[in-house]
């Protein structure tokens, strides 16, 4: 007796369901307002790092970046279902953080001089780091000491304004485009492109006798 087609044809493979760690942010989004808390987990995994590295580098302070660090998720749970995906999870994360950030350095009367490595400073292709440009070997004095350059730098990226000094976070520690940019802190790229000259205008004055 011949075996039915349906028997001779070969189980449809089951495929097994994604990992948390295998999902994007958008599908991780979706479970946390279904109140799958641990998939915030994973997005908090995914972003503190990068957080943690903004903050810090707008306030030089351990204790106040893991502080407005837990603050920024926190209010990024609560306010989750405000999410609705017109812009990437990363960018929304951001402009939280920046919210917060520059209103805490706003309130904060004495900054502390903010520890800037000459290490963290990122290249892109769109245009070249207002940081590295100035600190590059052909612009710099072949004897100055690296470690008062350093210091020297701190102080002259104190002088910024919070709106300018994170623009220059963002595009040379983040790597982040001019466009990334201009979405997470609500303005045009032409705007974040000005902002970037000004800085490096103002560093350069700042460090002319270095250059």
């Amino acid at each position: 007796m011949p075996e039915s087609q349906e028997s001779s044809e070969n189980p449809i493979p089951v495929s097994s369901p994604k990992t948390l760690s295998e999902m994007n942010d958008i599908e991780l989004v979706a479970l946390v307002k279904d109140g799958k808390t641990n998939a915030y987990d994973e997005l908090i995994n995914r972003y503190k790092g990068k957080i943690y590295s903004t903050i810090y580098n707008m306030t030089s302070n351990h204790e106040d970046t893991n502080d407005l660090m837990l603050e920024v998720f926190e209010k990024a749970y609560f306010s989750i279902e405000k999410f609705k995906g017109k812009s990437s999870f990363s960018t929304w994360i951001y402009q939280i953080t920046k919210n917060h950030v520059i209103n805490f350095c706003s309130r904060r009367k004495n900054q502390s001089d903010k520890n800037f490595s000459l290490n963290e400073i990122e290249m892109d292709d769109e245009n070249r780091s207002v940081l590295k440009e100035l600190v590059s070997p052909e612009n710099t004095d072949r004897d100055v000491n690296i470690n008062e350059l350093q210091k020297n730098l701190n102080e002259s990226l104190q002088k910024l304004s919070n709106e300018h000094r994170l623009t220059v976070v963002l595009h040379d520690v983040e790597g982040k485009t001019s466009g990334e940019i201009g979405a997470i802190m609500g303005c045009s790229e032409g705007t974040v492109r000005s902002r970037l000259h000004y800085a490096r205008q103002q560093l350069q004055n700042s460090l002319k006798k270095y250059l």
